[in-house]
């Protein structure tokens, strides 16, 4: 059913103005008018009709750069669960947030959502159906909530589980932010000096005919290749970025890289917390929402992006068909930390397996935070250093030869 925006007057002369679904333009003045509103102008949402040489076709410029992001999933969720247990069905709470939806493609998406549930779809059901909004996880958590008759808790648990990914996540991007940057301002004035300075001083050596240091022929090599074959390094650095990428998501490559990323000395551990941390934290939220533990485990084996955890988390799956712990299974594979296994081992023992796994969730996004801090606090030096170096090598190889003249004219 399409969307459409509108502008009116109220019973009172007041301008309002909103979003609504319906079937036709007409259709939407006509409720509109029961409502109390004059409708001034309408128009269907984010499209433009472009016709020439007999043919029409809409084309929807904005919607080429709309996305729905994971913020405002959060915040309608939110929402959702705020006016469901306020006790407003749940066909009018949509309404409301199609209403107030900020992004064209997020009204699109609740108003279809909406239709949907009107004619009588669970809201589950209605929701699988657009999984670039919704993922497998807030799907199977509200069919689970829409089951058991709590959809409102859920909802609730839900967005705590949305917020508190989200934050992990702003956590790892704010920390990259500065050796990225660090990264790329030190690469622009290496290369603008081996571009621009350091040939034009070479200019003195080449003119004299002397033999010069080993470090200053080198410096005056990468120089040469820099200045005169920079397009054919950026098309080599490309294809090799492509190539690499090409191979880390093949089937043989993939494994591998997963392997060796971690067993990389700090940034491995990390990883491998910050996987663990997710594992447990959504894991809990799927069992305490009421998910089968058969079907939680599929949804968090796809969440882990780590094929070696996921081999992991796949043979404990096959092992709790079979009758065996979770937690032994997971002590097996020898990826998961001799604490966590026995934490969960103590939670499946005492019947609560979701508290024990909120615990570790707490407790490894917690320690992912101290160590992002340290590794921030020991990478800031350590650039410094590296761009030290590389200016100093730089200075040193283009003073050594006129040192090295000044002795000779002395």
């Amino acid at each position: 059913m399409p969307v459409y925006a509108y502008k009116g007057l109220d019973g009172r002369g007041k301008t309002v103005s909103g979003m609504r679904d319906a079937e036709s333009p007409r259709v939407l003045r006509r409720n509109l008018r029961k409502e109390g509103v004059f409708v001034t102008d309408l128009s269907e949402e984010a499209e433009r009709v472009v016709s020439g040489k007999g043919l029409r076709r809409e084309v929807d410029i904005k919607g080429m750069f709309d996305r729905i992001r994971p913020q405002d999933v959060a915040i309608l969720t939110r929402q959702l669960a705020t006016l469901t247990r306020a006790g407003i069905p749940l066909a009018e709470a949509l309404g409301a947030l199609v209403d107030q939806a900020t992004s064209p493609k997020l009204r699109r998406t609740l108003a279809e959502v909406r239709t949907k549930v009107n004619e009588g779809t669970s809201l589950a059901d209605a929701l699988a159906e657009h999984p670039k909004a919704f993922s497998d996880l807030y799907v199977n958590m509200v069919r689970a909530g829409e089951t058991a008759g709590n959809l409102d808790t859920v909802l609730v648990r839900l967005t705590e589980f949305l917020d508190s990914q989200a934050k992990l996540r702003s956590k790892v991007q704010g920390a990259m932010v500065y050796p990225i940057v660090m990264a790329i301002v030190g690469t622009l004035i290496t290369g603008m000096l081996m571009v621009v300075v350091v040939p034009k001083i070479t200019e003195i050596f080449d003119d004299l005919g002397k033999a010069l240091p080993w470090n200053t022929q080198l410096l005056i090599f990468v120089s040469r290749i820099t200045g005169n074959y920079w397009w054919l390094l950026l098309m080599l650095g490309g294809l090799s970025y492509y190539g690499f990428r090409r191979w880390k998501r093949s089937t043989k490559g993939k494994p591998r890289w997963d392997r060796f990323v971690l067993r990389v000395w700090v940034i491995g551990p990390i990883l491998r917390m910050v996987a663990i941390g997710r594992f447990a934290r959504t894991l809990g939220t799927l069992l305490a929402s009421g998910v089968p533990v058969l079907k939680a485990m599929e949804i968090v084996k796809h969440l882990l992006e780590n094929d070696v955890l996921v081999k992991a988390v796949e043979d404990a799956r096959v092992a709790i068909r079979e009758g065996e712990s979770i937690a032994s299974q997971l002590a097996k594979s020898g990826q998961f930390p001799p604490v966590v296994t026995r934490m969960i081992a103590v939670g499946e023992r005492a019947g609560e397996l979701e508290g024990m796994l909120e615990n570790v969730a707490v407790a490894y996004e917690s320690e992912v935070e101290l160590k992002i801090n340290r590794l921030t606090t020991l990478m800031e030096p350590l650039l410094i250093l590296a761009m030290g170096s590389v200016v100093g090598f730089i200075v040193f190889s283009i003073l050594m030869p006129i040192l090295e003249m000044n002795e000779m004219v002395g």
